[in-house]
């Protein structure tokens, strides 16, 4: 006979009545659950990032050159002056630039490599990119399982170095595994600044959900691109200094918050103008309570005047903005990270004609942005943005270079080298790469370039790297070399 509690005891029966069969408490094991998997998803992603470490990273990249690399018969960009340096060859020893050393000296033990009289200049810096979220469309990216989204991000990110780009801004999406791949040696890729989910209020930029998800509980489940961590929805000051500090505690170098409307959500016009005063002051202060900045997503005037008024270090678009406002970013010694959007063959295509509408009137805002910033003397940064677009990541250089309307090309390189690594050192002791960016000079990274031809005298030429970046290396491992070709 089997054994029952008595009548006295009855209380204590598990049934349907029982609290733990609650809606509440049914949602809530639903959703640790759904953790439980989305962590055996990670797993995943983390052994796919770690399968190069069993000896499937190609031999050419499996380890810094065992003796010190001369670059020879050169004519070096600094990355500073707007002249050539002749005379001198570079010396790469471990990670770094030892020395600038005379053509006319010899350098014992090293292995020397001859340029053939070509240019050799810093790896370029992309102010603006999205490590994850550039080289998938955004449909596989919304479907498809997250290992596979981490490794063809993986794959981008040796294409870019291949472009060229040595270091890279992530301005948005969950780019810390990945990262951290690349600094271990265990995948090709670019430095990564990573500012891990996009900070948005409800409805805001950031907000990808669809209207069926809507209303929001407190005990809703998170939505996708939460749960992957390109986003983080937070309203009011209390939420916002949570998501930030999650950010931070994951290992960003700084915060990306959304200000205001844009072209590639559907929800949010561009008009709108998103976070009050005091949500963005909270950004900013956990982020500077960290010792690093925040950058916001933002296009009109009102919200980089809220922006500014907040405290935020650095306007990321910004084509709408007027006179008025660009005089102020410069009194406040912003950053002004700009991009080239001019509704070209590069530019993202959208079907609604709303999109279409708000896209072109950000392309008639950017060569006004550009002269004004000049203008102004506002501290430039350029970037690309380049999201969702499999094909058209194979476009950086190329964009980057329609910015010769309005910069002479040494002004140009200069900003897509020096200057941009003088925006990424803004991330103070949150700077992953404290070293010298974007130089070729003693004591800098060796990230450099060899490229058949003078890029200050035309700028194209970075724009077509599989014929024209003849060398590249990375941290002192070299990721292409066919001078002797």
């Amino acid at each position: 006979m089997p054994f029952r509690l008595g009548r006295k005891y009855g209380h204590l029966v598990h049934g349907w009545t029982c609290a733990c069969h609650g809606a509440q408490t049914r949602q809530l094991f639903a959703r640790i659950d759904k953790g439980l998997s989305r962590r055996a998803v990670l797993k995943g992603v983390a052994a796919s990032l770690a399968a190069p470490a069993l000896g499937m990273v190609s031999p050419a990249f499996a380890q810094i050159p065992a003796k010190p690399v001369l670059l020879r018969n050169v004519n070096i960009f600094d990355g500073i002056d707007g002249t050539l340096v002749e005379g001198r060859s570079v010396l790469v020893e471990g990670k770094l630039i030892k020395a600038l050393v005379a053509s006319g000296d010899t350098v014992a033990d090293a292995d020397i490599i001859d340029c053939g009289g070509r240019t050799l200049m810093p790896g370029m810096i992309d102010a603006h990119w999205h490590s994850i979220l550039a080289g998938i469309s955004m449909a596989a990216a919304m479907t498809a399982d997250v290992p596979y989204v981490h490794l063809v991000a993986a794959e981008e990110a040796e294409r870019t170095v291949l472009r060229g780009f040595t270091t890279v801004r992530d301005v948005g999406g969950p780019a810390f595994a990945l990262k951290r791949a690349i600094d271990e040696g265990l995948v090709p890729g670019p430095r990564i600044y990573p500012s891990g989910a996009m900070v948005s209020q409800t409805s805001g930029h950031g907000d990808f959900r669809m209207r069926t998800d809507l209303p929001r509980g407190p005990q809703s489940d998170l939505s996708i691109t939460e749960e992957a961590g390109i986003a983080a929805i937070a309203d009011g000051e209390a939420e916002v200094l949570r998501r930030v500090r999650e950010q931070l505690m994951l290992g960003a170098s700084q915060i990306k918050i959304m200000g205001g409307g844009g072209v590639a959500s559907a929800y949010d016009p561009i008009d709108a103008l998103q976070y009050s005063e005091a949500e963005m002051k909270a950004a900013v202060s956990a982020a500077t309570d960290w010792g690093t900045y925040v950058c916001i997503h933002a296009y009109t005037s009102a919200a980089v005047q809220r922006a500014l008024t907040s405290g935020v270090k650095s306007i990321e678009h910004g084509q709408l903005a007027d006179e008025e406002t660009v005089k102020r970013m410069a009194d406040a010694g912003a950053w002004w990270s700009i991009q080239p959007f001019l509704a070209d063959e590069d530019a993202n295509t959208y079907a609604a004609a709303e999109q279409r509408a708000a896209q072109e009137q950000i392309a008639e805002g950017t060569a006004r942005a550009v002269e004004l910033g000049r203008k102004h003397k506002v501290k430039m940064a350029l970037g690309t943005d380049i999201l969702f677009s499999p094909k058209g990541t194979a476009t950086q250089g190329r964009q980057l270079a329609k910015f010769a309307r309005w910069y002479d090309n040494a002004e140009l390189l200069r900003l897509l080298t020096s200057g941009n690594a003088e925006l990424a050192g803004l991330s103070g002791p949150r700077n992953p790469y404290p070293g010298k960016l974007g130089r070729i000079e003693a004591g800098a990274y060796a990230d450099i370039l060899v490229i058949d031809g003078n890029p200050l005298d035309d700028i194209s030429l970075i724009a077509d790297p599989d014929r024209t970046m003849k060398f590249i290396m990375k941290d002192g491992r070299i990721h292409k070399n066919t001078l002797s070709a």
